[in-house]
C-alpha cells in the first residue's frame, strides 16, 4: 500500500497521476527542522519527519512524505498567517525571481529515499491593488509564499524554469521515476 502522508488536496491530486492506489493519511507532528541547514536539505528535511511519522504506524507500506517552500531574497516564506503576512509576501515576490523547493522522501520497509527538487519561478511586478485583489480571493493562506499558481496565483508569474508541478506541490516527472527505480511501480 502506498500512503500520502499529506492533508493537501494538490499533492492528492498529483500524485494520482502517477498511480490510483494509495491512501491518505497525513503527519500530525510538528513541521519543524534545523533552520540552519540550506534551503534544499531543509525542505527535504520536512518531508523525511512527514514520511517517518506515518512509516512508524506503517511499517510494512510504502509512505510517501513532501512539502514545498519558497525562497526569496535569503528568506524562506512558508504560508501566511493573515492578510498582511500575504502582501508582505507577495510585495517582496513582486518583480523579482524566487525559488520553490519541494522535498520529498519516499520510505519503503524502512529503506528511505529522498531528494530535492527546485523550480524557478519570476513574478511579473506587482501592484498594490494586484496583490490586494489576489489576497482578497482568499488563495494564498494554505500555499508557501502566499500564491499557488494554479489558480489566481498564474495572474502574478511571467515564467518559470523547471518543473511546473512542483510550484503546485509535487514533482510527479521525478517522483514517478524514483518509484519505478525502486521498483514500487
Amino acid at each position: 500500500m502506498i500512503i500520502l502522508a499529506s492533508k493537501s488536496p494538490r499533492r492528492k491530486e498529483l500524485l494520482s497521476l502517477i498511480t490510483k492506489n494509495f491512501v491518505i493519511e497525513p503527519a500530525k507532528g510538528e513541521e519543524t527542522a534545523d533552520e540552519s541547514l540550506p534551503t534544499d536539505l531543509y525542505v527535504s528535511a520536512l518531508a523525511e519527519n512527514k514520511a517517518r511519522e506515518i512509516a512508524a504506524l506503517h511499517p510494512e507500506d510504502i509512505v510517501i512524505g513532501a512539502d514545498t517552500i519558497v525562497a526569496a531574497k535569503g528568506e524562506i516564506l512558508g504560508k501566511p498567517r493573515y492578510a498582511e503576512d500575504a502582501k508582505r509576501m507577495l510585495t517582496l515576490l513582486s518583480g523579482t525571481e524566487h525559488s520553490v523547493y519541494t522535498g520529498v522522501c519516499v520510505i519503503n520497509k524502512g529503506e528511505e529515499y529522498t531528494f530535492c527538487e527546485e523550480t524557478r519561478v519570476r513574478f511579473f511586478e506587482l501592484s498594490e491593488e494586484e496583490i490586494d485583489d489576489y489576497i482578497a480571493t482568499g488563495e494564498p493562506f494554505d500555499k508557501a509564499g502566499a500564491y499557488g499558481i494554479q489558480d489566481y496565483g498564474a495572474l502574478l508569474v511571467e515564467g518559470i524554469e523547471g518543473d511546473y508541478y512542483n510550484v503546485m506541490g509535487l514533482p510527479v516527472g521525478k517522483l514517478n521515476r524514483v518509484l519505478k527505480e525502486l521498483g514500487i511501480l
